[in-house]
């Protein structure tokens, strides 16, 4: 088999089983472990998937720019904002973390709603300025410009002296067997930091996410009350989810 013919092999077999296992890859056509594995090292490096131990996942079309990312999924992202804002009580502390799906979590909080509103993100405060009953505090450090948030030693430091009863929490990859991820290493720190500060831990998901993975790990799913998300209860990792006892909150 040509490399080309390998390389759609590949392409359809993670479009169609969501994964590769390069050894299982490796046998079904009679070629080396490392000729797989050579292959997804240059789909990676084209942005065609997410190289994890073992094989592949799809890669989440949400680690492009801040500005990109608010043109992708936009309706899934306004109905899992619509359902997270409702877990926002009056007279509530919220961490609301950063990027398009949480910035549509703010939008969607009642003008007249009294809480308090804990982020890492300008943007987010930015957006909550008019509601005259919110309460914001806004969590300094270097601004990682990908997401519009603060991040960093300080920012962390920041994080560890603020409690709240909710955190909604943002990813870019989430898949039942690498858990939740994201794209860069200092983000994903800050938000276990944020996570550890509340109660009850929701991951925001609009459905494009589902079933993918990014390179650095956040949070195992045992970390996390619940996943709020617009994709298709009888999606196929969804319903793994499901089955290993994550409480999967439908918005749509």
């Amino acid at each position: 088999m040509l490399a080309a013919e390998r390389r759609d092999h590949l392409l359809g077999l993670l479009a169609r089983e969501g994964k590769i296992v390069a050894k299982d890859v490796a046998a079904g056509l009679g070629i080396s472990e490392d000729s797989v594995r050579r292959d997804l090292r240059d789909l990676a490096a084209e942005g065609q998937c997410q190289r994890v131990y073992g094989g592949a996942l799809p890669v989440s079309p949400a680690v492009v720019g801040y500005a990109a990312r608010q043109a992708v999924a936009p309706d899934g992202k306004r109905k899992v904002a619509s359902v997270a804002a409702g877990l926002v009580r009056p007279g509530g502390a919220v961490i609301l973390d950063g990027g398009t799906t949480a910035l549509a979590v703010a939008r969607a909080l009642p003008p007249d709603l009294a809480c308090t509103v804990i982020t890492h993100s300008p943007t987010i405060v930015a957006a909550l300025l008019d509601h005259p009953e919110a309460e914001l505090f806004l969590l300094g450090g270097r601004i990682f410009k990908h997401s519009a948030v603060a991040c960093g030693a300080a920012a962390v430091e920041a994080a560890q002296n603020v409690s709240a009863d909710l955190c909604l929490l943002g990813v870019t990859g989430v898949h039942p067997e690498t858990g939740l991820t994201t794209e860069d290493a200092e983000e994903a720190a800050m938000k276990r930091a944020l996570s550890e500060r509340a109660a009850d831990t929701y991951i925001l998901a609009s459905s494009e996410k589902i079933g993918t993975a990014s390179r650095f790990r956040v949070l195992p799913w045992e970390k996390v009350t619940g996943l709020i998300t617009d994709a298709d209860p009888r999606d196929a990792a969804v319903e793994r989810l499901t089955a290993l006892g994550v409480e999967v909150i439908a918005a749509g």
